[in-house]
């Protein structure tokens, strides 16, 4: 970073470097265009080197000079030739005030044109300067002329610092702003994107069973079609909750809670209950852990149950979670080959996870195909592992409860 001056780099990303500011439009140009005539109309007073040189001069020099305000282009042709203009109203003459102009001059194209700009021309004056003092015109004034000139491109150098910062915070500022709606975007659509696919898919497990069971068993069927409706009612609070998050002035308190650690065995029942083999252990107390990190378990076993479901229906799923001192590990294990996706679930495990600072991987491995995400625990927090004397399994078996926890 840059030490010597404000600077901020690491926040533009990409903004590029500041576009010239130019002179405010409006009153403020004709305002600078009127000191300025004002000043080259007093230096050709003197009438140097004689009345009509010096009134061309003192015109060609407005002109060129309120082109230069307006924005005009090239500006170099344009400060050349409004310069050239007061060196012929003041050639050989120290002390005409004329001078003064070849200042304003100088701030104006630090101004409109940027800094190295500037000192280039502010240099140039500055060599024209030394050669009437040491050549042509032994005059004192000269230093003093130098002098002013230097402070002057100093001055607007300062402020010209000043309006790059302003315009690359602008810059920060809007590339932030586009970057937290992006991120907003995303998590949204994760969200939407667990809450819709693991309700279709859960629901469309218990409509198969009642299409199945409503000749022969009609009872069953009707429990089917009542839970595939208490699912599609829980989704759509779901989706109305993570809508409302959308809303500036929405109230949190009216929405549902956010499912966490300690909703992953009614995760798993529901799945259960649909007619998948999942089985869940759980070691440790996973009540202590964060809303966030609870938030994220509970996400990635959806999706991973989801897909399991979708892509290899009726292979045995083993459900482990750990809750270590320094980490929480959950672990799901597929007997059942993987299919052939959109790969968009995999890679919201993956985000989620990255957003904690853990990882998740998903592969074969283990039965057949292995889901495995490791999230850390916040620095300084109770131990959720330690939170119990000794590890508590949890091995339900299909449509029993643990003795630890219920599952539903």
């Amino acid at each position: 970073m840059w030490r010597r001056g404000r600077s901020i780099p690491i926040m533009l990303d990409g903004a590029g470097p500041a576009h010239p500011a130019g002179i405010p439009a409006g009153w403020p140009r004709w305002a600078a265009v009127g000191v300025y005539a004002l000043v080259v109309t007093v230096g050709a007073v003197r009438l140097n080197p004689s009345a009509p040189a010096a009134a061309t001069a003192a015109a060609v020099s407005v002109a060129a000079a309120a082109v230069l305000v307006a924005g005009g282009r090239p500006r170099p042709l344009f400060i050349a030739v409004a310069s050239a203009g007061i060196a012929v109203l003041g050639i050989n003459q120290a002390s005409n005030v004329g001078w003064f102009a070849v200042c304003l001059l100088a701030i104006w194209y630090v101004y409109a044109a940027g800094r190295l700009a500037g000192l280039i021309y502010g240099a140039c004056v500055l060599v024209f300067a030394a050669v009437e003092l040491v050549w042509f015109d032994a005059d004192p004034g000269w230093g003093a002329w130098m002098g002013g000139m230097t402070l002057s491109v100093l001055g607007a150098l300062l402020v010209r610092h000043e309006i790059d910062l302003v315009s690359q915070l602008r810059a920060a500022q809007a590339g932030l702003a586009e970057r937290a709606r992006a991120e907003e975007r995303s998590r949204i659509g994760r969200e939407l994107h667990d809450v819709i696919a693991h309700t279709l898919t859960v629901s469309l497990l218990h409509i198969t069973s009642a299409r199945l069971a409503v000749e022969h068993e009609p009872d069953d069927a009707a429990r089917a079609l009542a839970e595939a409706e208490r699912l599609g009612r829980e989704s759509l609070e779901e989706v109305r909750t993570v809508v409302g998050m959308l809303h500036e002035h929405g109230g949190a308190g009216r929405f549902a809670p956010l499912p966490g650690a300690d909703t992953l065995p009614a995760l798993v029942e529901r799945f259960r209950s649909a007619g998948a083999d999942v089985t869940l252990s759980v070691h440790g107390d996973p009540r202590p852990l964060p809303a966030t990190t609870g938030l994220a378990l509970y996400r990635i076993l959806q999706e991973a149950l989801t897909n399991t479901v979708k892509h290899a229906p009726g292979a045995p799923v083993r459900v482990r979670l750990t809750v270590g001192t320094d980490a929480v590990r959950l672990e799901v294990d597929s007997a059942g080959k993987p299919g052939v996706g959109s790969g968009l679930g995999l890679l919201s495990m993956r985000e989620r996870a990255e957003l904690l600072g853990g990882t998740c991987t998903a592969g074969p491995g283990g039965q057949g195909w292995l889901v495995t995400a490791t999230l850390p625990l916040t620095p300084g927090q109770p131990s959720p592992g330690q939170s119990s004397p000794g590890q508590r399994s949890q091995e339900p078996s299909a449509g029993q409860p643990s003795p630890d926890r219920p599952a539903g």
